[in-house]
């Protein structure tokens, strides 16, 4: 987990918290499907199946459309803009079939916040910003 599903929001962190969160917010809606092992282990597989820093730098730009092409479905992004008005990819909204192994269209998709026409991710601790 502290490999494949690491908190960026506080790199001193150790995860415990930041997956605690993530089961309460999404796993539970899985109880009746799989536990908590289960939905973790679900969740990094669709990961390993579906590149999406991959699918982003192959595209050459961070937008719903390239998104949605990458994947074969519906989705969402968000992104939110940083002390100097730049617009920082936040969140990407993907669903999951019951069985939690198979992507699908979002049948719901939240309120986003536009991305402006660069996106950028910046590395935790650091300066350094990467654009795609």
């Amino acid at each position: 987990m502290q490999k494949n599903w690491p908190t960026l929001s506080c790199a001193s962190n150790n995860g415990t918290r930041f997956w605690s969160h993530d089961w309460k917010k999404h796993g539970t809606f899985s109880l009746s499907v799989m536990d908590m092992h289960s939905y973790f282990e679900a969740a990094l597989t669709l990961k390993e199946k579906v590149n999406l820093l991959q699918i982003l730098k192959d595209a050459g730009n961070i937008t719903l459309e390239a998104i949605e092409k990458g994947i074969g479905h519906t989705a969402g992004v968000e992104c939110n803009i940083d002390l100097s008005g730049n617009s920082q990819l936040f969140e990407v909204y993907m669903c999951v079939d019951k069985s939690g192994l198979e992507l699908i269209d979002c049948p719901i998709i939240p309120e986003s916040k536009r991305c402006n026409e660069i996106v950028e991710f910046v590395v935790f601790g650091s300066e350094t910003v990467y654009s795609l």
